[in-house]
């Protein structure tokens, strides 16, 4: 019975997570989905990195716009820095982990792309440096973070979007990341007039 209260607990605090990002994040999430639906009709593209399990949504996130989410439509632009991995252990091993991202973004970002950087905490060196890559190539940024938004709160540039869950749990923080990067995709295909 323990175990089952423990379980039921877990759903009734990521519901109320979510809810309470509802507030906070429904407004940013549209302005974002029109930034990316901007940079793709401009035939940009969309970067997306992260650690983790932010690597994953990071994959994720790219595979929704290649591929497709809930409708059939033409593939849309977009790269996960996280999946290369002669790339990654050879700036790692030559360089430091926290350029395997930046390296990436300087090589491959364009102006008018967009740099979906997702951290949990909004600590990670490494996403802290694209982001920075990112200013210096002039490519919008799209945070994803958590726990009041750590360092990289306080480098964005007053045209970024930053999509902060109102949390300190790690667990929760990626559950609604997911979500997030969800409203995005759809939102984007509403945006591109894209119907079920």
């Amino acid at each position: 019975m323990e175990l089952i209260s423990r379980i039921s607990q877990h759903f009734s605090d990521s519901a109320e997570t979510k809810l309470q990002a509802c507030d906070v994040l429904a407004t940013p999430l549209a302005h974002a989905a029109e930034r990316m639906v901007k940079c793709l009709m401009n035939e940009g593209k969309i970067i997306a990195c992260g650690n983790g399990g932010s690597a994953a949504d990071a994959q994720h996130f790219s595979a929704e716009l290649i591929n497709r989410f809930e409708a059939e439509r033409p593939p849309l632009a977009a790269v996960a820095l996280t999946t290369d991995s002669s790339i990654l252990t050879s700036i790692a091993n030559d360089y430091t982990y926290n350029e395997v991202f930046s390296k990436q973004v300087r090589a491959l970002g364009r102006k008018g792309d967009v740099l979906l950087a997702i951290s949990t905490s909004g600590n990670s060196a490494n996403v802290v440096e694209a982001i920075h890559a990112a200013h210096e190539r002039n490519i919008d940024v799209i945070a994803l973070t958590g726990k009041h938004g750590g360092k990289i709160a306080g480098i964005l540039l007053p045209t970024d979007i930053h999509l902060c869950v109102p949390s300190e749990k790690t667990a929760r923080i990626q559950e609604v990341h997911l979500l997030c990067l969800h409203c995005m995709c759809d939102s984007i295909d509403f945006l591109l007039g894209v119907t079920e």
